[in-house]
């Protein structure tokens, strides 16, 4: 594994997301679309109920947070539909099934071929550059759930309406530059009916060997929304922000394999620190609209390790920490974001993975996102593949 990314091609491969590589030029059907169907679901308990989860210290972002519904559930089902347009183009289509029978678009793009000079443009709807996790499909997530910081600062993650850019630099060393604009639909955005872009991001992605048994990649990533009545309501009061939210991240993925072969043992760290700014004014309406300046600044973080001891059996355990930092705002503060609390969480998981196609998986967390409770998660996941599946990111 590792012995095959000693120069920037080989490492632009490991590290580029599985759908682009799956869609890549190819042999005779290069033209015929490759089409995969991911099936999951759950069983879960929770010691506290998820219809009221919240992540006390931080404005409610919506989308997907919390842990999975209690019982038999359906999972983020989904059904994807790649190919080469021409010599030039490859189209994507990524669409969800939500458990409550709802169909969304995930991504739909379009991603040139021959650019050149290390060059690729996209555009549509994707999943942003930023970070390490929120370019890679939930089903490949190492855990059932995304990073509390995910969650309080993207809402899940990050995908937009825009167009991104990205450079491959042609050195030994892996170096990777991009960046994005786009609608800003979607947290910590709003939608906006304004002409331009709402949103923007830029990263930098730097990786390489260490040795023939383990390689590494770090980056840095911003991104800047321009909220318009970003609002939230708790017990009958409503807040909403409008301002400027800036989003730095900063990444590092280490992975470990004995001379390159991940076979039967293999070994994976990953962490990911997360500092927001929010500045701007702040609605609070209890039946009369006061408005104030309004000022945060917060931060969080996770740290998480998976170990493979023999083959298909792996152990994984993950920390979360969120800060609240500084909130100050000329009006009153309701619901959780009026809370002075710092949630945590620990996670640990087992799972099978029978094939590349199948893994069954075994997840328990202690989740103190809510100030003065603990939530006990038990959650049995499984995880199957149908079709065509490219090789997932590194």
């Amino acid at each position: 594994m590792l012995r095959r990314l000693c120069c920037a091609t080989a490492l632009a491969a490991a590290f580029a997301p599985a759908q682009a590589q799956q869609a890549a030029p190819a042999a005779a059907n290069s033209f015929n679309p490759a089409v995969s169907l991911i099936l999951q679901g759950t069983a879960a308990t929770s010691s506290q109920d998820p219809q009221t989860y919240r992540i006390d210290g931080f404005a409610p972002p919506g989308g997907e947070i919390g842990p999975a519904p209690r019982g038999f559930s359906l999972g983020e089902s989904e059904i994807g539909i790649s190919a080469n347009v021409d010599p030039y183009f490859l189209g994507q289509l990524t669409a969800s099934f939500t458990p409550d029978n709802e169909l969304e678009v995930e991504e739909a793009f379009f991603q040139t071929l021959s650019l050149g000079r290390g060059f690729t443009l996209k555009g549509g709807r994707f999943l942003s550059g930023i970070g390490y996790q929120n370019s890679i499909h939930q089903h490949a997530w190492d855990f059932q759930d995304a990073p509390l910081a995910y969650q309080a600062f993207l809402g899940g993650r990050w995908n937009d309406d825009g167009v991104q850019l990205k450079w491959l630099a042609p050195t030994d060393t892996f170096l990777e530059l991009g960046g994005e604009l786009g609608n800003g639909r979607e947290f910590p955005g709003t939608p906006n009916n304004r002409n331009g872009a709402n949103a923007g991001s830029v990263f930098a992605h730097v990786g390489g060997d260490w040795s023939d048994s383990t390689a590494w990649r770090a980056g840095l990533s911003m991104l800047r929304a321009t909220p318009r009545d970003r609002a939230f309501e708790d017990a009958g009061i409503t807040q909403s922000f409008t301002g400027t939210t800036k989003l730095y991240i900063a990444d590092f993925v280490l992975k470990w394999a004995p001379h390159g072969d991940p076979t039967v043992n293999n070994f994976k760290l990953q962490g990911e620190y997360f500092h927001s700014n929010d500045d701007g004014t702040l609605t609070y309406d209890a039946g009369a609209p006061v408005a104030g300046d309004f000022a945060s600044r917060q931060s969080g973080w996770y740290l998480q390790g998976v170990y493979q001891w023999m083959p298909q059996w792996r152990a994984g355990v993950r920390y979360d920490q969120l800060d609240r930092g500084s909130v100050d705002s000329a009006v009153p503060l309701a619901g959780p974001l009026a809370a002075d609390y710092n949630p945590t969480r620990w996670t640990a998981m087992v799972d099978w993975t029978g094939t590349e196609f199948s893994r069954i998986r075994l997840q328990v967390a202690q989740d103190k996102s809510r100030q003065d409770v603990t939530d006990t998660q038990v959650v049995l996941q499984y995880i199957f593949s149908l079709g065509a599946h490219g090789a997932h990111t590194f």
